[in-house]
């Protein structure tokens, strides 16, 4: 059993409800599941084009779905940062002592085999337990 459980969320995919209930089943009594979102800012150029409101929207709506997602979790709190994901991930573990990552992954295609997938990056780097929920 873990005390801290970090399950990231990619809002776009459909694994969030499998990685909470293992994360739900993974955490001691008392313990804390985090919900987490990472989100990549637009690069170079192309952030000077975006409208700061549609952004704020965007985050808020974020912030919404992972509510929602969470709900009926008593023990789980929701965090948004941005960053790369993996890198993200790995580094909101590091900086608040996380136990476990429990992370959702598809099944790869041919092109994760050459770049990876999150998960896999995840499970190289994290200083903790990771578990990964495939999804089919």
């Amino acid at each position: 059993m873990y005390n801290k459980v970090l399950v990231p969320m990619a809002l776009d995919h459909g694994v969030s409800e499998t990685t909470l209930k293992a994360a739900a089943t993974l955490c001691s009594p008392g313990g804390q599941i985090i919900a987490l979102h990472v989100y990549e800012a637009p690069q170079g150029s192309v952030s000077a084009y975006l409208d700061e409101d549609a952004l704020r929207e965007a985050l808020n709506k974020a912030r919404d779905e992972l509510a929602r997602k969470t709900a009926g979790h008593d023990n789980a709190t929701t965090e948004i940062v941005k960053g790369r994901s993996y890198r993200a991930i790995v580094e909101y573990a590091e900086k608040y002592g996380i136990d476990c990552i429990v992370v959702g992954s598809h099944k790869p295609g041919l092109s994760d085999f050459f770049l990876g997938t999150t998960a896999a990056r995840v499970v190289r780097h994290a200083p903790c337990a990771v578990h990964v929920c495939r999804t089919i």
